[in-house]
């Protein structure tokens, strides 16, 4: 992938790390390691983030949580050899949960519950950019999903919530954060609205 700007993030140690893209839209991608076995999430193909990856372990499957988040994932799995879960209702032989979020024909998108780790990961509907914070709080619900949040997150009590776009949020506050948003959800849309136009130009 070049011509872009990538740097690491999340770096979570034993259980994996993320990196991202410098630009409006802080694209996010994950590895997450569990038992000598690595799973790529959303990924875009940046090589030192790849080789990082492998360094975790035996690569087990691409993870493509939203339907458009196309990205790299296809060359990924292909040239790793393993499979591609398009918004995976289980993903076999892995800690995670799948929980479904958004089933139309205009946006279907899984979420990942990995309860031993305490790890929420949402590729869409929930974001800690700009786009989806308004600048006004650590995370945000998309804009197109504000006036019907994914409430059933909100029985998850994460210590690790990692999104599609941005940066995670880690410890104490991030449970905290996400209840926040889904509350704030609709009553945050006009001022979210007003702040898009200085997001696009940052």
């Amino acid at each position: 992938m070049t011509g872009l700007s990538f740097r690491f993030c999340d770096d979570r140690g034993a259980d994996g790390f993320g990196w991202v893209v410098d630009e409006p839209m802080a694209r996010a991608c994950h590895a997450l390691s569990t038992g000598g076995k690595v799973w790529l999430v959303d990924p875009l193909d940046w090589p030192k983030a790849i080789e990082r990856a492998l360094q975790f372990g035996e690569p087990a499957g691409v993870l493509q949580l939203l339907d458009r988040h196309n990205r790299d994932c296809v060359t990924l799995a292909d040239r790793l050899g393993v499979p591609h879960l398009v918004v995976p209702d289980s993903v076999d032989a892995s800690p995670f949960e799948c929980i479904p979020l958004t089933r139309n024909r205009f946006w279907r998108e899984t979420a990942l519950w990995w309860e031993d780790a305490r790890t929420l990961v949402v590729a869409e509907a929930l974001g800690t950019n700009a786009f989806s914070t308004g600048e006004k709080a650590p995370v945000g619900v998309h804009v197109l999903l504000r006036l019907t949040p994914p409430k059933v997150l909100a029985r998850f009590g994460p210590e690790h919530l990692l999104v599609g776009h941005g940066e995670g949020l880690h410890g104490a506050d991030a449970s905290p954060a996400l209840v926040e948003a889904l509350a704030r959800s609709r009553r945050d849309l006009p001022r979210v609205l007003v702040r898009l136009p200085f997001a696009a130009r940052r």
